[in-house]
């Protein structure tokens, strides 16, 4: 018996369900005794400990950023004063003599390896992860061997290669295996390793790169990484719903040999026709991508998750330097990385549990994000106009609470607004959307306002009030989500209507 495992298909009675899979009529408990064995024959590993393994891989893969956004790696040029004291050229920006918009694109080179593989890798990330680490681990120590400013910018690219081997698959995998109660926590928990990892990276970078040198922060990362490389090797390829392996699975598992026989077939008829193969895996894509972008509740995510990264991204690479020189933070780089991990923590996990208890549903993922977003903006807002540490510190670290927060319910929409053949590609796509057009550019165009304007305080002031925008699109998004479940329900009744007049009409 082939048993359709749909979790979606049992919504909460307070919201109209989402669902685009085939309706199920086997009890809750059948279906995670399946869940369970359709896992246990994917991989050698239960759910709970790749949860463990994909938080340890996105905490290091946040790490490196944090590390390299970090004065003790990052460093500054030389520079003197009216009275004729400089202070010694450090880190990359020293080492490579880079001005501030230099120096962000060496922050945004990254994500260009990243945007250009993450498409690809959405559909081939269960069998080459072990692949993606590796590139990761060999970019990264480039970076701590480079020779000149262009060789760490190349490594940079190839580093974004790597980390694009596991994000499309593991977001999709822990919200399919989560108790049904707890989706929203596991996410939390994977997202929770974003600001850990980040300011992990801002303490160990600093560390290291002042007792010890910068490149040796990019050498430890790499060794951190290598068995991880080794174990995406051994793994088993990881199955999702609505995806071809599946469906394959399950017909294998009612004994159709004929089925793996026409299997066998099309693969020989593949090796012999490899364009047209092509041609059909582009022309899928290619409506994939329009059923994905007339998915309004995706597009306004999407759009406001771009407004909120542009502002996180430019905060995690220059915040250290922008706290050094407002506020002459000597421990610039302890004190980022301890208030972001305490807030990061407790709030990507707040966020995730606050959702499960309020019941996750796409409505109240929205609302969470709307005003944990507007409450954070303003408590960062006001903590740069202050003038003191210690205020500034504390409003500072109220608002990054409240912004982080918004990390598992922003992908717990971005998951469940469309069926599950297509979450790995809405993961996909939200990830390049929230990086091509918020973090790349945002950390060059803040060196450029920065080399322009010649102060910090203005800076991120400017840079703070965009989190607005974002709070404001994540409104509209309660309205668009209500217009699209009323159309859903007028649709439903009407092809109910035509159904029954069918029936009467002789």
């Amino acid at each position: 018996m082939v048993v359709t495992k749909e979790e979606d298909c049992l919504p909460p009675a307070t919201e109209t369900p989402r669902c685009y899979s085939p309706s199920s009529t086997t009890p809750l408990a059948e279906l995670e005794t399946v869940r369970s064995i359709e896992i246990v024959e994917s991989s050698f590993l239960s759910p709970v400990w790749l949860l463990v393994i994909f938080c340890i891989i996105n905490l290091l893969n946040y790490m490196d950023r944090g590390a390299i956004a970090s004065n003790g790696v990052n460093g500054s040029t030389r520079s003197c004063n009216d009275k004729g004291k400089c202070t010694l050229a450090t880190g990359i920006q020293g080492h490579f003599n880079l001005s501030n918009f230099e120096d962000g694109v060496l922050s945004s080179s990254f994500m260009v390896g990243l945007l250009i593989a993450s498409p690809i890798f959405a559909s081939l990330a269960k069998r080459l992860i072990g692949v993606g680490l590796t590139v990761w681990t060999i970019a990264v120590l480039g970076c701590g061997s480079s020779f000149a400013f262009w060789f760490i910018v190349l490594c940079r690219m190839f580093v974004g290669v790597g980390e694009a081997s596991f994000i499309s698959l593991a977001a999709p995998f822990i919200d399919e295996n989560a108790p049904q109660k707890q989706k929203a926590a596991w996410l939390g928990l994977f997202y929770m390793c974003i600001p850990s990892g980040v300011a992990l990276g801002y303490v160990y970078g600093g560390y290291v790169g002042k007792h010890i040198s910068w490149r040796y922060a990019f050498w430890g990362e790499a060794v951190l990484m290598a068995p991880f490389a080794v174990l995406g090797f051994l793994m088993k390829p990881l199955q999702l719903k609505g995806s071809e392996t599946s469906k394959n699975n399950n017909r294998l598992q009612v004994g159709n040999e004929i089925e793996h026989d026409q299997f066998e077939v099309s693969i020989e008829t593949s090796k012999s026709s490899y364009a047209k193969a092509v041609l059909n895996s582009f022309t899928g894509f290619a409506k994939d991508m329009k059923v994905l972008y007339k998915e309004k509740v995706f597009v306004v995510n999407v759009l406001g998750y771009v407004s909120y990264n542009f502002v996180i991204g430019a905060y995690s690479y220059w915040g250290p330097k922008a706290g050094y020189n407002i506020y002459k933070m000597k421990n610039a780089d302890m004190i980022f990385g301890a208030v972001t991990i305490i807030c990061g923590i407790v709030g990507t996990l707040s966020g995730g549990f606050l959702l499960d208890r309020v019941t996750a549903t796409i409505p109240n993922a929205f609302k969470l994000l709307s005003g944990a977003t507007f409450l954070g903006a303003v408590f960062c807002f006001t903590a740069f106009t202050l003038k003191s540490l210690y205020g500034f510190i504390a409003l500072f670290a109220l608002g990054e609470l409240l912004v982080f927060a918004t990390q598992a319910p922003v992908n717990y929409v971005c998951l469940h607004c469309v069926k599950p053949s297509l979450r790995p590609l809405s993961m996909a796509i939200s990830t390049v959307a929230i990086h091509i057009f918020g973090d790349v550019p945002s950390s060059p165009l803040v060196g450029i306002v920065q080399d322009h304007i010649n102060s910090w305080r203005k800076t991120a002031l400017i840079l703070t009030s965009i989190l607005f925008l974002a709070a404001a699109i994540w409104l509209i998004g309660i309205f668009i989500n209500s217009v699209d479940r009323f159309n859903q329900e007028e649709t439903g009744s009407e092809n109910t209507r035509r159904q029954e007049l069918s029936i009467l009409t002789p």
